[in-house]
């Protein structure tokens, strides 16, 4: 059974760093990509960063030279380092993995962290 469970979040001051951690039960390279997606209160989930298994990286537009997305294959997780953060960051995060075949795709998904930015 995929189980991705995500760690690091909390309270930040504005400005401030948290490192994001999502570890997977099986290998990360199972996955086509994987993502953090994050959803504040009020708001639709929205894809914040993604690894796709060859390492391509990719970001919102609003995270963009903030926040870096990373992996280490021998641990099975994925990384989230948030840099100059802001209240606008504040939500819940969630780790996403995705496995794509010809036919079908699924996602799996983390129970999700509280990232909170204070102003």
């Amino acid at each position: 059974q995929v189980q991705l469970v995500e760690s690091g979040g909390g309270l930040v001051q504005s400005g401030g760093s948290l490192r994001l951690s999502c570890q997977a039960s099986v290998s990360i390279f199972s996955f086509n990509a994987m993502d953090w997606y994050r959803q504040a209160p009020g708001k639709q989930r929205e894809l914040v960063a993604s690894i796709l298994s060859g390492g391509t990286t990719n970001y919102a537009d609003s995270v963009k030279g903030r926040f870096t997305i990373s992996r280490d294959n021998a641990k099975n997780t994925v990384y989230l380092q948030m840099n100059s953060l802001k209240p606008e960051d504040t939500a819940v995060y969630y780790c996403n993995g995705v496995r794509v075949s010809a036919s079908w795709t699924y996602d799996y998904w983390g129970q999700g962290t509280q990232v909170t930015v204070s102003s």
